[in-house]
């Protein structure tokens, strides 16, 4: 993917307002469904998805547009269910579509069906192939980045004589490589890569099994630190590490900020997760799909555009991710609302958010 200018959350929500003025508004009768809006998301694998993404999501929707409302479908990282899905939507002739693809090559002819449909497509998350409208995300060279810095800070003046495992993402995925370009970016040449594998579907099984794998080929001590693509590899990564009775753990990265990752950081089991403030990427997607669905463009939502191997100039809204570590959840997750204190401390990790500042 090209993005030919970044933006920040800032310049997107300057166009905010002006949707929920004339977002609405059609100049013709309304055909089929046209007043839906289809959000289709890829996978129950990570938590997020139900937990955040569709909630604010369809909140924003309304919010923006009153006489909108929200059909939604999730494809548990099955393409034919999510090809399946998006036909039914449109044959149903909604609005607008918000796609997250489970595969961005196979959904392409799903993309052309509709844009052929007169319904206009966003994609969320990852960039799907075929004539998109607008995409909203996160950069995933930064988040690659955070990842990678944070990896290197944790194993300090030791990174030069230290070797890790990378776990990289879903490779269907094209974020995935995003993050892995952004890493190297940092990491390259500072330390030894031992082992590398991909995650399809970002399963916390697999990145268990090849996280097993990477320590017998290794030895249960040869391993300094772990890149892990995401919480849910991270889950199976420090699974693995514990079930081989290594102690104390290496430094395990993380993205999404997912819960059990943040209880996870706070206990010291894992390094870090990157937080991508969802409510701004919801917005952004609720927002470039109301103003679709009313006829409108995207000034003022999209400030960047990007190319995909298929589209070329696609408006995109990019934002910028966070890194969270246990010295600042107080200050980024808990700041925000996305977690209370006594959300994250259970009564086991009493001692451990008092150590981070969390309780006193």
């Amino acid at each position: 993917m090209k993005a030919r200018v970044w933006s920040t959350f800032a310049a997107v929500t300057a166009g905010f307002m002006a949707v929920a003025l004339t977002g609405c508004g059609n100049d013709g009768e309304p055909s089929g469904d046209s007043y839906t809006i289809g959000l289709l998301l890829p996978s129950r694998e990570v938590p997020r998805y139900e937990q955040f993404d569709r909630p604010l999501i369809e909140k924003r929707v309304k919010a923006l547009c009153a006489e909108c409302h929200l059909t939604y479908a999730n494809a548990g990282d099955d393409v034919t269910s999510q090809q399946r899905q998006m036909d039914s939507m449109i044959t149903k002739g909604v609005g607008a579509l918000i796609l997250d693809a489970v595969d961005v090559k196979a959904l392409r002819s799903s993309v052309a069906a509709a844009h052929e449909a007169g319904i206009p497509v966003v994609a969320y998350d990852r960039l799907a192939e075929g004539p998109v409208s607008g995409y909203a995300t996160f950069n995933g060279a930064t988040v690659g980045k955070l990842q990678g810095k944070a990896l290197l800070d944790a194993l300090g003046s030791k990174a030069g004589r230290s070797q890790i495992v990378m776990m990289n993402g879903d490779p269907v995925s094209p974020n995935a490589g995003w993050f892995t370009r952004g890493t190297l970016s940092v990491i390259r040449g500072k330390v030894k890569i031992a082992r590398s594998y991909d995650v399809p579907d970002y399963r916390k099984s697999t990145a268990h099994e090849n996280m097993a794998s990477a320590i017998a080929a290794l030895g249960p001590g040869r391993i300094d630190g772990v890149l892990a693509a995401n919480d849910s590899i991270a889950a199976g990564v420090v699974s693995a590490l514990k079930a081989a009775r290594i102690s104390p753990l290496p430094p395990v990265t993380g993205q999404d900020a997912d819960l059990s990752a943040v209880r996870r950081v706070v206990k010291g089991d894992q390094y870090m997760t990157v937080y991508k403030p969802f409510r701004a990427e919801a917005d952004a997607a609720a927002a470039m799909a109301v103003a679709l669905r009313g006829g409108q463009k995207l000034e003022g939502i999209a400030r960047t555009t990007v190319d995909s191997p298929t589209t070329k100039d696609i408006p995109a809204a990019l934002l910028a991710p966070v890194a969270v570590t246990a010295d600042n959840i107080k200050q980024t997750l808990v700041k925000d609302g996305v977690y209370t204190i006594d959300k994250i401390c259970t009564p086991e990790l009493r001692h451990a958010c008092g150590k981070a500042g969390l309780t006193r």
